[in-house]
């Protein structure tokens, strides 16, 4: 019995060992790029501080602090010139006193890219009627679920997530994951833990390709795709906060953020084969809980480029956001990685709290 047991721990280790050497970086990376104007104008540093819907993405713990029964929110953006758009909607319930229900949808697409896999046709001559049009959206369906423990300050959450990815009728992956967050409030600060992925998350792919469309990829040279499935590693993100009153009006709002990945070495600040870390900072001044002024900084990158030279660059978020009554709009300018191109997007996002009568 005892070897039975050692053997079975051996292969699963082995299994573990052999997804985590076959794991591709960046996997899944649209769940990376952030929700609600709020968190994007601290440049991701949202972790710790989430207390509204949108914890059911950065932090399922944090659902437990909206402020009324039910809570709705929605966002849209768009990246690279327009091409790439985001959409978000989410909704979350109290379902007592210690425990909230949410659900999130997430949508990142790039809508009518032209197919010239059949531009040629029969005769061998050039044939722009031929050319269609196809889109490649990925999807994300989370439940979540948030409860406040018997220990003071401490607040527990977790996810289920479906991911739908598609890329026309060429090809299409099911996947499935599992997140878990927690939340600690001690005195005046406030910390949090969020793994994501962590227990891996696994997308199935199919291809489905026509004879023709075959015969196109092998006469260009290009390798004609299998079924295979993805893995994505875990993902921990670590974070303290804390809140400065300088008077009953005005306040600031610091956060400090650690992501910290294990899918071999990556073009971070801090790198190893092991694990690589990404730090940023978020702050967010406040008055009177009404207007709220937002910067931050992140996404470090140190890297060697063409000519051999160090190269160090970093993302500066900045936003803004009012609140009146039961209804919070947020934006937020980000620079998406490169200052001297000026390459900025624009987020919105909409929040509404509602009461049950």
């Amino acid at each position: 019995m005892t070897k039975k047991y050692i053997l079975s721990i051996a292969v699963t280790l082995s299994i573990c060992l052999n997804c985590f050497s076959q794991a591709p970086k960046y996997s899944n990376e649209f769940l990376n790029v952030g929700v609600g104007a709020r968190a994007l104008g601290m440049s991701n540093s949202y972790v710790t501080s989430v207390n509204d819907v949108t914890a059911g993405y950065w932090n399922p713990a944090g659902l437990l602090g909206i402020g009324r029964q039910h809570q709705i929110a929605l966002m849209h953006s768009e990246y690279f010139a327009g091409i790439a758009k985001y959409d978000y909607g989410a909704y979350a319930a109290r379902l007592d006193s210690s425990s909230v229900l949410g659900v999130t949808l997430i949508r990142f697409g790039v809508d009518d890219i032209p197919n010239t896999t059949e531009l040629i046709n029969a005769n061998g001559n050039i044939d722009y009627n031929r050319i269609t049009s196809f889109s490649a959206v990925d999807f994300a369906f989370i439940v979540s679920y948030a409860k406040t423990l018997k220990i003071p300050g401490l607040r527990l959450g977790a996810n289920a997530k479906i991911i739908r990815r598609k890329i026309g009728s060429f090809a299409g992956a099911w996947g499935f994951g599992l997140d878990a967050g927690a939340q600690y409030d001690y005195k005046k600060w406030k910390f949090a833990a969020m793994a994501r992925d962590v227990t891996t998350t696994f997308n199935a792919w199919t291809y489905s390709l026509s004879d023709e469309t075959k015969a196109v990829f092998t006469a260009t040279g290009n390798e004609i795709p299998e079924n295979s499935v993805e893995v994505t590693l875990p993902k921990l993100l670590l974070g303290g906060a804390r809140k400065f009153d300088f008077s009953p009006k005005i306040a600031l709002l610091a956060e400090f953020n650690l992501d910290a990945t294990f899918d071999g070495k990556r073009n971070e600040v801090i790198k190893s084969k092991a694990v690589s870390m990404d730090p940023h900072l978020g702050l967010e001044a406040s008055y009177m809980n009404l207007i709220f002024l937002r910067a931050g900084i992140g996404n470090f990158q140190s890297y060697t480029d063409v000519l051999g030279d160090k190269v160090n660059t970093f993302q500066p978020n900045i936003g803004v956001g009012i609140s009146i009554r039961s209804v919070t709009i947020d934006y937020a300018l980000s620079d998406i990685g490169n200052q001297s191109g000026a390459l900025y997007s624009n987020m919105f996002s909409l929040k509404v709290d509602i009461n049950k009568k």
